[in-house]
């Protein structure tokens, strides 16, 4: 099965549809993905078909599950090699999705991906999540970087606008993780997801702060 062919098949699956020029422009990114990491490691996958999978489609999954609310101004901290957050501003171009990581080398990755894939709605921003303090907060705060749960809301919590959400996309069911965090957090939303071609369990984790 070609790449191209493998996110058709997938996104039926997840009954999200999109234009030919955004599916071309998903394909386009895991062209520049294979290219840049064959120097800087970008990610472990280097297969372009596991790529579709593990990478275009394990970002999509999380698309129906984003609350309205927190759809018009995201974050994708450690956003690495650009995942979930270029994935869903590619497909939501309505939306402004800012890219944090810290990492000098897929911070040049990320900027030059914005450009090549004439991504207006991506911003990126160069350092830390702990020690960035933006002017205007985000009503979501969504990444698949963190180990931990309580570690990812520890890093985030203050990126988070009022009534806004953390989302954590995670492996296994997180049970023992949620009881790590502290009391002032909500996690009561876990939900499972499937990826196509992916024989591993997902979870989406919402948290929401009570203060």
């Amino acid at each position: 099965m070609t790449p191209a062919a493998a996110l058709e098949r997938g996104l039926q699956e997840l009954a999200i549809g999109l234009d030919a020029d955004v599916r071309g422009r998903l394909l386009q990114y895991v062209v520049l993905l294979e290219k840049w990491n064959r120097t800087y490691s970008l990610t472990a996958i280097r297969d372009p078909l596991a790529m579709v999978s593990h990478h275009l489609l394990d970002s999509l999954s999380v698309l129906p599950h984003l609350p309205l609310a927190a759809r018009a101004r995201l974050a994708d901290a450690g956003s690495g090699a650009g995942l979930p957050g270029i994935p869903l501003a590619l497909s939501r171009p309505q939306w402004q999705l800012t890219l944090i990581e810290s990492n000098q080398k897929k911070c040049a990755f990320l900027r030059q991906a914005a450009i090549e894939l004439a991504l207006d709605n991506v911003q990126v921003h160069e350092g830390r999540v702990e020690a960035w303090r933006p002017a205007t907060p985000f009503a979501l705060v969504i990444s698949r970087a963190f180990t931990r749960l309580a570690q990812f809301v520890d890093a985030c919590r203050h990126l988070v606008a009022p009534r806004g959400f953390l989302a954590a996309m995670k492996g296994r069911e997180p049970r023992d993780e949620l009881d790590e965090l502290p009391d002032d957090v909500d996690c009561k939303a876990v939900i499972a997801l499937r990826t196509p071609f992916l024989d591993a369990e997902r979870h989406l984790v919402f948290c929401e702060l009570r203060s």
